[in-house]
């Protein structure tokens, strides 16, 4: 990981733990290109964890955009989640 990178998540995690108190409910935002099997590995990320998960498609079709509402036991379990689906290609997570 990249030195920007790595300074974001960790002013990320500070802001995290400065506005709540753990564990805490979390809304991860994401967009990713419609294709291939991204939307199904976002949700695959999150599977087992209670999350409620809505997905919208653009006008065009060619995004989806992911919205995630989940419990979460502390501001690293955040920071880890957002590694483990930035491996996927094209998402943006907002």
């Amino acid at each position: 990981m990249d030195k920007n990178t790595q300074e974001f998540y960790d002013r990320l995690k500070v802001e995290l733990d400065l506005s709540n108190t753990w564990p805490a409910e979390y809304l991860f935002k994401f967009i990713v290109p419609t294709e291939d099997d991204n939307i199904e590995r976002v949700q695959l990320a999150f599977d087992c964890m209670g999350a409620i998960i809505k997905t919208t498609k653009s006008k065009t079709g060619r995004f989806t955009s992911i919205s995630i509402d989940v419990t979460m036991k502390d501001s690293q379990e955040i920071v880890d989640k957002y590694l483990e689906v930035s491996t996927i290609k094209g998402i943006i997570s907002l």
